[in-house]
């Protein structure tokens, strides 16, 4: 890696530590490639192009501060932008990420009509912010994908079993049908869970950081993997959740909440560098 790049991806962490970016483009990497194992394009596509949505908001938005550019901060702020005709990399991933997520929803094995696709797509839009949400700390991204990710690629079939006589699934789906979906689910969750076990000693060492690239693709990849294993109404209410912290987060700090409440404060900095000095936002 040249000096110049190196340069480009150091960023300052919130202890103080110098990190770098490369970490996240790395997460990108992985999980874009081994999504490529669901053998389908849309998969690949997806991440790929949240990977480079959120890569130039990485890169770009520090160059707005040096320039003196106002930066617009939460889902808010860049719609706000927008609306005043201002497009910032936050705004592009806000607008992007749906239509890539929609994309991918569309393209998956369903039952005719797709009654589902815009709440999938929106699952996993949800999905992939919240995870940039998280990603505010050292491991704290990684502690809520990781597991999420392993049980889903773990977790066995739910439609393999309750098949119809006429050998289609309770949702509509012919048995080969599902038995793609839940492939492909499977495959996905994979694709976050090793870039994310991978990335977490380097994370939780404050070495390096997801940021925005790899925080969304390993989201996108979770949502995208939920919205494949889980039946119609447990994905529902996966969204629900995701779409009530989305807005508290406009609110309320998540890094707040987890201070003042002691088991989640003990897990969030487990297995992180100790230092008494560093300031907590």
């Amino acid at each position: 890696m040249s000096r110049a790049l190196r340069a480009e991806l150091r960023r300052t962490n919130f202890s103080g530590r110098e990190v770098t970016l490369a970490e996240g483009g790395l997460v990108v990497l992985g999980a874009t490639a081994l999504a490529a194992r669901t053998r389908r394009a849309s998969d690949v596509a997806l991440l790929a192009g949240i990977g480079a949505l959120g890569l130039v908001d990485d890169l770009w938005e520090p160059h707005q501060r040096r320039a003196g550019t106002p930066v617009s901060k939460g889902l808010r702020g860049h719609l706000g932008a927008l609306r005043r005709g201002r497009l910032t990399t936050g705004a592009a991933k806000a607008l992007g990420i749906p239509l890539l997520a929609l994309a991918a929803a569309a393209a998956a094995p369903r039952p005719r009509g797709g009654a589902m696709v815009v709440a999938d797509a929106a699952l996993i839009a949800g999905c992939a912010n919240l995870a940039n949400l998280l990603d505010l700390r050292p491991g704290r991204a990684l502690k809520a994908v990781l597991p999420a990710a392993l049980l889903l690629a773990s977790a066995p079939a739910a439609s393999a079993s309750g098949l119809s006589p006429s050998g289609s699934s309770p949702a509509g789906l012919s048995a080969s049908e599902a038995a793609a979906r839940e492939d492909s689910g499977r495959r996905l969750a994979l694709a976050a869970a090793v870039p994310a076990a991978l990335a977490l000693p380097a994370d939780l060492r404050e070495r390096g950081m997801l940021g925005d690239a790899g925080a969304n693709v390993l989201g996108a990849a979770v949502g995208t993997a939920v919205s494949r294993r889980l039946p119609a109404g447990a994905r529902l209410s996966v969204l629900a959740v995701v779409v009530a912290l989305t807005l508290a987060s406009e609110r309320v700090s998540f890094s707040a909440v987890i201070d003042d409440t002691p088991a989640l404060r003990a897990l969030d900095r487990l297995g992180r560098r100790r230092d008494p000095a560093a300031k907590e936002r």
